[in-house]
């Protein structure tokens, strides 16, 4: 396996502002499928991550490529990680201050996670499939670093992952400037049509479908 690479460079301010347009807005604007399954959530209410992916991929019951990532990672990266949707303890509270003090922002995986009340605590945005107390042992590793699908959606080092209450995205590099210039203005949009909402207007004069008011 190779060393991890330096952070890869997005857009200037990329993650802030994709934090402050949400990964609704973002979907909607990018035009892209890369929303990944629905079913992976974040472990408290309030989580959220925006940062460059780091993907790993662990066999079932196996988190030997966590612990490598952990070292490998550039700082700054949120660690993604595909376990076949198997799940187990794959992650828990000394995992989280081993990745707090490599500078690693979050963990999106595919699978379980265990030590809740920890994790909450110390405020890790973590987003999982399930909870499981079940450990993990250390005998393989799959993958480190190279490219994957996690929850039916590419991820490569140095995407842009999106994550909060609404779900998990990931951006391929190439479309995260277009992606953040379109939701901007996305959101831009909205915001004059909710003062038109509190102004009296309706969602059926803004959007266009008065004339179903006839219909129905």
């Amino acid at each position: 396996m190779n060393p991890a690479p330096s952070l890869v460079c997005l857009p200037e301010g990329a993650p802030s502002r994709a934090l402050a347009l949400g990964s609704a807005t973002l979907f909607d604007a990018s035009t892209l499928p890369c929303s990944v399954d629905p079913a992976i959530r974040p472990l408290w209410t309030g989580a959220a991550i925006a940062a460059p992916v780091y993907p790993l991929a662990c066999a079932p019951g196996d988190n030997l490529a966590i612990h490598i990532g952990i070292e490998r990672a550039p700082r700054g990266s949120v660690l993604v990680v595909a376990t076949g949707e198997y799940l187990a303890g794959y992650w828990g509270e000394v995992l989280t201050v081993a990745a707090e003090a490599a500078g690693i922002v979050g963990l999106v995986i595919d699978g379980g996670v265990r030590d809740v009340a920890a994790l909450k605590a110390r405020r890790f945005p973590v987003f999982s499939r399930g909870v499981s107390m079940r450990g993990t042992f250390k005998a393989s590793v799959s993958s480190v670093g190279a490219p994957l699908l996690l929850g039916g959606v590419p991820a490569a080092a140095g995407d842009l992952l999106v994550a909060d209450d609404d779900g998990v995205l990931i951006l391929p590099r190439s479309a995260v400037e277009r992606t953040l210039v379109d939701a901007e203005a996305r959101a831009a949009k909205e915001k004059i049509m909710m003062e038109k909402l509190v102004s009296g207007a309706t969602t059926l004069d803004l959007l266009g479908l008065g004339a179903w008011r006839n219909k129905v």
